[in-house]
């Protein structure tokens, strides 16, 4: 399954993310990201699979005050430790 971006039509805000995260998907969840409404949060209910760039772009949203949401607890667990990581590095 490839990565599919929605926003809902009354919640435009938040992104939706389904399927699988990889580093060549970033670019387009960025450009996504730059679009009309500003995101103030990634939903990942839907996500299957991430690497290790897709769980490091996820933990540098967070750090600038994007909520990810939602997710499997492998993913959010992941996120956590690379933001921690983060911010121990001074990034």
């Amino acid at each position: 399954m490839t990565l599919r971006i929605t926003r809902s039509a009354d919640r435009p805000e938040v992104l939706k993310l389904t399927g699988r995260i990889r580093s060549r998907d970033l670019t387009e969840v960025k450009a996504e990201m730059r679009r009309e409404h500003k995101v103030s949060a990634i939903d990942i209910e839907e996500v299957t699979l991430v690497d290790l760039d897709a769980v490091r772009f996820l933990a540098s949203c967070e750090q600038a005050g994007v909520e990810v949401v939602n997710g499997s607890a492998y993913i959010r667990d992941w996120v956590a430790r690379e933001k921690k990581f983060l911010e121990e590095k001074g990034e």
